[in-house]
């Protein structure tokens, strides 16, 4: 299962390729496996707390609950991502969203659904124009970047700061026939588990897009009147000449005649008949009429004399495969450049051990299940290949229902290609096609959205998209949201009043623990521990997880 620990600082945990389990999976008491099995099939968080980011005691700053984590199941973060938490590197964080000075929302676009704006279709032109004929475009985008900045606040400011003193030892719990004998002090508590986990399908579950043509009912569509003016002396239409026609009607007949006349050579050996001809015609108005896909942009032919060549490769960077590893040192460069010159971070800032904690080193284990995308499940960098070398690299994660952009960074040489925008209709376009192989993996998350922040509203112009309820964490369409967030920065979404968080704590003595490398559950350790009670600190774990999570992961306590 899912392992993370939350202190001040991390230490690299082995690597551990685990398939994620159901409940009954989780339960080790029930498993004969070794101490390491054990520590597999759970989730070891040990958690920070509340921390403010900012200056010291500064009011209104960035608020937010961490913790670090050790290993994590895909199925694991998938879960707390639908609460609001996102990673950076292995330390995973939730923004305190009534307190923080900048509320930030979880967003994501329905994928399967998304239709290319038009501002969307410039950057892709703009892409196919430059690798087809080598043009390069002046217009500078006025998107931002589909990267992190701010909201990567929070994490870089007490993320990288100091180590995780927890040695590994205390981090693997004991064979399992002890941890049966800690089990069984606990028989009170014997409620269910199965009606907990009923909770979860809802946010995984994919949306179905509704049909915006579709007439209001009662409505009955009425042929608009037409009321022709007589034209005053001199100034009227002249009838000796044909009327105007717009030019997008003349390209339009142009290329329609042009489609005609090649089908007509095809079929030289066979005259096409007049009925034929029309059948043709209308076959040909029905395709131009529909809308492009990022598809028919990122996926046509080129010439052979292109004087560019892109290609996209996504590698796995944890475990780091052989492909990771023989480009490290080209994507580090990159990383550097970009922070250098697009942050302004000085030389000494972008180390490679800054490098490998924010953007390579990551929890989530990797699993490639019979149902699941051919790459797998876990964290990869998406590359940018041009002309054979790296030009762009974007860092996502594969989860169940979606594939979550954790950041992107590019050559600053090539800005004029808006690789931001380029890359977020790329790894939408990727999800697309994991969909055909992985039916629930239907989204992208894009990370927070800040309405309070005029500079990073960009994300809300990939639609259709949803932003997560902070009360209920139900998803709400944008367009219902927006006019929320201009009265108040935080909001509660769901406008059911009677609605609560699903998967709120509801027992918290079934919240699983790691005491001395023994997995218990909370009511037992409460029991066993000595000293003040950490029962505030455990709840609130507990409410920020939900009591779904907190049954399948450990959390460590000394």
């Amino acid at each position: 299962m899912a392992t993370a620990a939350a202190t001040a600082r991390t230490r690299p945990a082995t690597s551990r390729t685990v398939r994620p389990r159901g409940r009954a999976g989780c339960e080790g008491s029930r498993e004969r496996a070794g101490p390491r099995q054990c520590c597999r099939r759970r989730g070891l968080l040990e958690a920070t707390g509340l921390r403010l980011a900012g200056a010291a005691g500064a009011e209104g700053g960035l608020r937010a609950a961490g913790m670090w984590a050790h290993s994590m199941t895909v199925q694991d973060y998938q879960d707390l991502i639908d609460r609001g938490w996102r990673r950076s590197g292995k330390y995973v964080y939730k923004p305190i969203m009534n307190q923080t000075c900048c509320p930030q929302y979880t967003i994501r676009c329905q994928a399967l659904c998304f239709q290319t704006s038009k501002s969307h279709k410039k950057v892709l032109k703009k892409m196919l124009k430059f690798i087809s004929k080598g043009d390069i475009s002046k217009v500078v985008s006025e998107e931002e970047p589909m990267d992190s900045h701010i909201e990567d606040v929070v994490a870089c400011d007490f993320a990288y700061k100091s180590e995780s003193h927890v040695s590994q030892s205390e981090l693997t719990p004991l064979s399992v026939d002890h941890t049966e004998r800690v089990e069984n002090e606990d028989k009170d508590t014997g409620v269910t588990k199965e009606e907990v986990n009923v909770q979860k399908v809802e946010s995984g579950s994919p949306q179905i897009c509704a049909d915006k043509d579709t007439p209001v009912p009662g409505e009955p569509s009425r042929p608009a009147k037409i009321v022709h003016a007589p034209p005053k002396p001199g100034k009227g239409a002249d009838l000796s000449k044909p009327p105007c026609r717009k030019a997008k009607d003349i390209r339009k007949e142009r290329k329609l005649q042009k489609l005609l006349q090649n089908q007509m050579c095809t079929f030289e050996d066979s005259p096409l008949q007049a009925g034929d001809q029309i059948f043709l015609l209308q076959n040909s108005k029905s395709k131009t009429n529909q809308p492009k896909t990022i598809e028919d942009f990122i996926f046509v032919s080129l010439p052979d004399d292109a004087p560019h060549k892109l290609e996209v490769r996504v590698v796995r960077s944890s475990p780091p495969s052989s492909q990771f590893k023989a480009t490290f040192q080209e994507s580090y460069q990159v990383y550097k450049r970009y922070q250098m010159v697009i942050h302004q971070d000085p030389p000494d800032k972008p180390t490679i051990n800054q490098f490998t904690r924010f953007l390579c080193d990551s929890p989530l284990e990797a699993e490639n299940a019979p149902n699941g995308p051919e790459c797998g499940y876990g964290s990869f960098h998406q590359q940018y290949w041009l002309d054979g070398k790296i030009i762009a690299v974007g860092v996502i994660d594969i989860l169940p229902y979606c594939v979550s952009s954790v950041y992107l960074y590019y050559d600053p040489d090539y800005s004029f290609l808006s690789l931001g925008v380029y890359s977020a209709l790329r790894e939408i376009a990727f999800t697309r096609q994991l969909h055909e192989k992985a039916p629930d993996l239907c989204f992208y998350y894009m990370g927070f959205y800040i309405h309070s922040c005029p500079k990073m509203r960009y994300k809300g112009q990939y639609r259709p998209s949803d932003l997560l309820c902070p009360e209920t964490y139900v998803w709400t369409p944008i367009e219902q949201c927006l006019p929320l967030l201009e009265h108040s920065k935080y909001c509660r979404f769901n406008q059911d009043v009677k609605a609560v968080d699903e998967g709120r704590i509801k027992e918290l003595g079934r919240v699983r623990v790691l005491h001395k490398r023994t997995v218990m559950p909370y009511s037992v350790y409460k029991k066993r521990r000595k000293g003040p009670s950490d029962e505030a600190s455990v709840q609130q774990y507990a409410s920020l997880v939900g009591q779904t999570c907190s049954e399948r992961m450990l959390l460590f306590r000394s």
